[in-house]
């Protein structure tokens, strides 16, 4: 019988997209990893093709937690042929060549959203040998890996092994090491907190939980995509800051000390 243990994840980087369902002109993201997304950056390392099977992946629980949230960015641009002439539509003639936009369009609006200056801790729990292949698949991966869209490559190297083993892998349930893990957000984002513990959002999969998502993909081939659900469970998680008491704020400036306020 395999055992089960984690793999986790760290998803840093300027900017991220993790898009919902929101397509054509207008690309949104949600404010944290989608189990689709993350999938997707799976099977990129280990070098599936889109219509490849996805049955091992789709065994993998997911838990994301929020290490530090980032904002949101909004990318607007328009879109116009350089020569005046209309645009191309999606359609295609008998000939299988674009037909142009009737009527004529001449510019098209475009709006893309991204999460800026976030960082996730993504883990996945499933069978050892699972999780074995894919780190090594992490560390040499087939394709180049993008944090939800091509444009948005990882900054940082993204397995979080443990300190105490010499694997990859974690041992215990995806609660264990979602709780586990010292937190990883930027040391700006660090220092901005004095207290001993810090209080994260996660999202962990959960076949009890109330809240459906869907973002299970059946296969990321673009002809026949389509998205299953799954139920996940919210909740919080405390986690050590490294400061052993909160911060002296005596010697702060107070502009209203003046005041006698």
């Amino acid at each position: 019988m395999t055992s089960t243990a984690c793999l986790a994840l760290r998803l840093a980087a300027p900017l991220q997209s993790w898009g919902g369902q929101t397509e054509f002109n207008r690309r949104e993201t949600e404010n944290e990893p989608s189990y689709s997304g993350v999938l997707g950056l799976l099977a990129a390392a280990q070098g599936r093709r889109r219509h490849d099977p996805l049955v091992d992946l789709l065994e993998l629980r997911l838990g994301v937690r929020t290490d530090q949230a980032g904002t949101l960015l909004r990318d607007y641009h328009t879109v116009s042929s350089p020569d005046g002439a209309p645009l191309p539509s999606t359609q295609t003639n008998a000939k299988g060549q674009q037909k142009r936009t009737s009527p004529p369009k001449h510019t098209a609006v475009t709006e893309r959203y991204y999460l800026q200056d976030a960082v996730f801790v993504a883990v996945l729990e499933g069978p050892s040998d699972v999780l074995t292949a894919l780190t090594a698949a992490l560390r040499a991966p087939t394709f180049p890996l993008a944090l939800g869209r091509r444009a948005c490559p990882p900054a940082h190297p993204l397995i979080l092994a443990p300190r105490e083993a010499d694997g990859d892998v974690w041992a215990g349930t995806l609660e264990d090491v979602v709780d586990a893990i010292p937190w990883q957000a930027a040391r700006h984002e660090q220092d901005r907190h004095g207290g001993p513990t810090v209080r994260l959002p996660a999202t962990l999969d959960d076949p009890s939980g109330t809240e459906l998502r869907t973002d299970v993909p059946t296969t990321f081939d673009h002809k026949h995509r389509a998205y299953a659900t799954r139920r996940v469970t919210r909740r919080f998680v405390e986690v050590a800051t490294g400061h052993e008491a909160p911060r002296d704020t005596a010697h702060r400036h107070d502009p209203f000390a003046l005041l006698g306020w």
